[in-house]
């Protein structure tokens, strides 16, 4: 069993590739894939919820789970590592990326990070970071600013968190996206390009899920087309169902959370859980039927 080493040294936010994996789905044997698999993705509220986030994605029963905002070792939830506390609950594999490193949420000697994670009770390879190269200012350090929790120093960047999944002998990428939520819909708009640039590295024959939180309502801008362009689809452009719950009356939620996929697969059954109250946005699911 793959666990969790020195926290230090694994998660060098400086580091090409800050990852962390962990196997704690049971061994089996397949002898026929499946013809379809079940996709789940949610921003997760870096996990402060953490035991009706739980019993959600156990009752799914999904074959892939795309989680954003999830802590590790912050203060805030009670220095967990949560991607590894739902992979052990669920029997899952995971890989964890580390977006960043939580000034606020943890002394020096035992650091707090956040991230996020890609989880499958079928194996996982090949984890990557993709750093954007375009970024926010807005979250590093000033001199000026104390370290309390209020001002939510960090040091690190948006990513996109990459992994091959192997479904019994049947292959597929899922990119797990963060978009900024500060700064403009420019930004994140150019931030997902970074992420369709990297996507033609795979042959158009490869399956990709494409999913996350990307703090915008493509359907609305040029994004959309951007994705067409690239032979990426979802079924959620169609409903335009918000993934945010109300704030307030003038804030009645947003739709910036997708599920896309490209090559020989075909999402279908889209669904937004707008009764789920385990965090500040609604999962995504899908069910995928291979080609």
């Amino acid at each position: 069993m793959d666990v969790t080493r020195n926290l230090m040294s694994i998660m060098d936010i400086s580091s090409k590739n800050p990852i962390e994996t962990g196997s704690f789905a049971p061994w089996s044997f397949t002898l026929w894939p499946p013809n379809s698999i079940r996709i789940v993705d949610w921003n997760i509220d870096r996990g402060l919820r953490l035991g009706g986030v739980i019993e959600f994605l156990a009752d799914a029963k999904a074959d892939l789970l795309i989680l954003q905002e999830v802590d590790m070792n912050a203060k805030r939830t009670h220095r967990l590592n949560v991607a590894r506390e739902i992979a052990q609950k669920l029997q899952m594999n995971y890989v964890f990326g580390c977006e960043f490193h939580e000034l606020t949420q943890g002394p020096r000697s035992s650091p707090a990070f956040h991230g996020q994670a890609t989880l499958s009770p079928w194996p996982l390879s090949n984890g990557r970071v993709l750093k954007f190269q375009q970024q926010s200012n807005f979250w590093r350090p000033r001199w000026y600013l104390p370290d309390v929790e209020p001002f939510q120093e960090r040091i690190g960047g948006r990513m996109a968190l990459i992994v091959d999944v192997n479904v019994a002998g049947r292959w597929l990428v899922s990119y797990n996206l963060h978009l900024e939520s500060r700064g403009d819909s420019r930004l994140r708009q150019v931030q997902l390009g970074e992420c369709l640039r990297d996507s033609k590295k795979y042959k158009s024959t490869t399956p990709i899920v494409l999913a996350g939180d990307l703090n915008l309502n493509v359907a609305q801008f040029d994004a959309v087309s951007e994705l067409k362009c690239e032979d990426f689809n979802s079924p959620f452009t169609d409903q335009q169902v918000r993934t945010t719950p109300a704030k307030s009356l003038f804030d009645r939620g947003s739709t910036i959370d997708w599920i896309f996929t490209r090559g020989p697969i075909r999402a279908k059954s889209p669904r937004v859980d707008t009764s789920v109250a385990a965090s500040d946005h609604y999962p995504l699911s899908v069910t995928v039927d291979f080609g």
